[in-house]
């Protein structure tokens, strides 16, 4: 066994080496030993809090690698750990990326959306370019680690070098958080897979500008018995961006959902959920953020 003073390096050798041999691929997680002391002793970073929340602040310094097919979107079904589908299609167009905790927040982090441009390395362009969180970084190389989509990383580089920048593997970049603008489109409400009377999972996407949601809330259209409720119930965040109700009672719907942004916002999409919603259904509200 090494040294204690070698350990470090040799773990983030191994890191890194796994990172090169899948392409960065987001994988299960590994916990580091440090962070789990600091939220057992109440220090952990408050990440809604840190610079990184800062929209339009100071360029902040990070690492950014890439995972999947050099011209895709990241995962294999262009999906990720938010739960967002066809991140290939608008208004993702492949543009995603994996965030470490600092920039994921537990899944509050996704569909943020980030500025990012590197200039050290000579196939760099020093262009700014726009990403949204789409997934999960397991194995950050930095405090802040952008595991982008192949396509993501190239964009980076100068006309006609964005192989030869992939090839680079870990470069260092900057970013700086920025409000989504997704023009045409309203937020959605994905009902998930598995959803019944009982048991209620809907994906909420597209909320333009400061649009990372902290809580979403469910009304029913009526009780059991007839008359409206008029109450609002708390959702539980599932993972990524879905949220879930389990209840002891079959819903009625149609459904209206209240989200509230980081920023305090509140919006109300009544009745977006209709009488005779189905699962892995989409439905389209009224309301947007911006």
């Amino acid at each position: 066994m090494g040294s204690p003073s070698s350990l470090p390096a040799a773990a983030a050798a191994l890191v890194v080496l796994a990172i090169l041999a899948g392409g960065g691929h987001c994988r299960e997680a590994q916990f580091d030993a440090t962070d789990a002391a600091a939220a057992a002793a109440g220090t952990a970073e408050n990440y809604n809090t840190s610079d990184a929340a800062v929209y339009w602040g100071p360029w902040q310094k990070a690492r950014a690698t890439w995972y999947g097919q050099p011209n895709g979107a990241g995962p294999d079904d262009n999906g990720g750990a938010c739960g967002f589908k066809h991140t290939n299609q608008y208004p993702f167009m492949s543009m995603g990326s994996c965030g470490n905790q600092p920039l994921f927040k537990d899944g509050k982090g996704c569909g943020s959306c980030y500025k990012i441009r590197c200039t050290k390395d000579k196939s760099c362009s020093g262009k700014a370019e726009t990403v949204i969180i789409t997934d999960m970084n397991y194995y950050p190389v930095s405090k802040y680690h952008f595991d982008l989509s192949g396509t993501a990383f190239g964009r980076l580089s100068k006309p006609g070098l964005n192989d030869k920048l992939r090839h680079s593997g870990i470069i260092d970049i900057e970013f700086t958080r920025v409000p989504c603008e997704f023009p045409g489109l309203k937020i959605g409400f994905h009902v998930e897979e598995y959803s019944n009377p009982v048991y209620f999972a809907v994906l909420v996407e597209y909320e333009d500008g400061d649009g990372d949601v902290v809580q979403v809330d469910l009304m029913e259209s009526k009780t059991a018995h007839g008359p409206p409720t008029g109450r609002w119930t708390p959702m539980r965040e599932s993972w990524g961006s879905i949220w879930r109700m389990d209840t002891n009672h079959r819903m009625q719907a149609p459904f209206s959902i209240r989200i509230r942004n980081e920023s305090g916002k509140t919006l109300v999409a009544n009745n977006v959920i209709p009488a005779n919603w189905r699962p892995n259904s989409f439905y389209r509200s009224f309301v947007q953020y911006q």
